[in-house]
């Protein structure tokens, strides 16, 4: 099993993030005000640049007005 930040998988991750945010009108610099972090916090784990553990990625699902188990779900559903 590939754990490196730039598998497939974690690309499928970031591409879903930024969608979410995207759907949501929301830009990097809100998201990252909600998260009390720098716009640059998103834009790296948005690119794959930063790897998100678990706890992270609950605060950026609430952040984008979402649940982690719905992140979950539609990460689930974009497997090919």
């Amino acid at each position: 099993m590939d754990k490196s930040i730039y598998s497939a998988a974690y690309q499928r991750l970031c591409a879903l993030l930024r969608e979410i945010r995207t759907e949501a009108g929301l830009t990097q610099v809100q998201v990252a005000e909600r998260l009390d972090e720098p716009q640059s916090f998103v834009s790296k784990y948005e690119s794959g640049e930063r790897r998100l553990d678990v706890v992270e990625l609950g605060l950026v699902a609430e952040a984008l007005g979402t649940t982690l188990g719905v992140v979950i779900t539609q990460f689930e559903a974009t497997k090919g």
